[in-house]
């Protein structure tokens, strides 16, 4: 775990928005992730940088038990072409905590790293917080997965 800087990006993919009360983030986030899947979203992205993928967490009405925005997309080279059933954004330059996950995506990995996030005592923004799910989470039995958490 350490801090670095990371400068600005801008990412296009589908969006929801949903609260971690009363576990609607374990519904509705799982359900994001099926229809990106099924509507082949990741192949419809335009100016792809790569295909990495990131799961942003943004637009927080305070913090993260409360309402917010999850994105899941791909990194664009701009937000130009906007497709009309997708959702663009612009991920300012800021300083981010960066916590690595390894193991078995099933076994809840990624919930268990945030469960200790939520714990933790760290100066958060709450701007906008994302997972990279990149080369190495291609196999979710053996996953490794980077989530960067905005910083004051």
């Amino acid at each position: 775990m350490k801090n670095r800087s990371i400068p600005s990006f801008n990412i296009i993919g589908i969006a929801i928005r949903t609260s971690n009360q009363d576990s609607q983030a374990a519904k509705d986030i799982p359900a994001l992730w099926a229809r990106f899947f099924e509507n082949d979203i990741m192949n419809r992205i335009p100016n792809k940088i790569s295909n990495a993928l990131y799961c942003v967490y943004t637009e927080y009405e305070k913090d993260h038990t409360l309402p917010y925005t999850t994105l899941l997309g791909c990194k664009v080279a701009h937000l130009d072409d906007v497709p009309e059933d997708m959702d663009g954004i612009r991920i300012e330059e800021n300083v981010y905590h960066h916590v690595e996950v390894e193991g078995n995506l099933e076994a809840g990995i990624v919930y268990d790293a945030w469960m200790n996030i939520w714990e933790a005592d760290l100066p958060r923004a709450f701007s906008a917080d994302f997972e990279v799910y990149g080369e190495n989470a291609q196999n979710p039995e053996q996953a490794k997965v980077d989530i960067f958490i905005a910083l004051q």
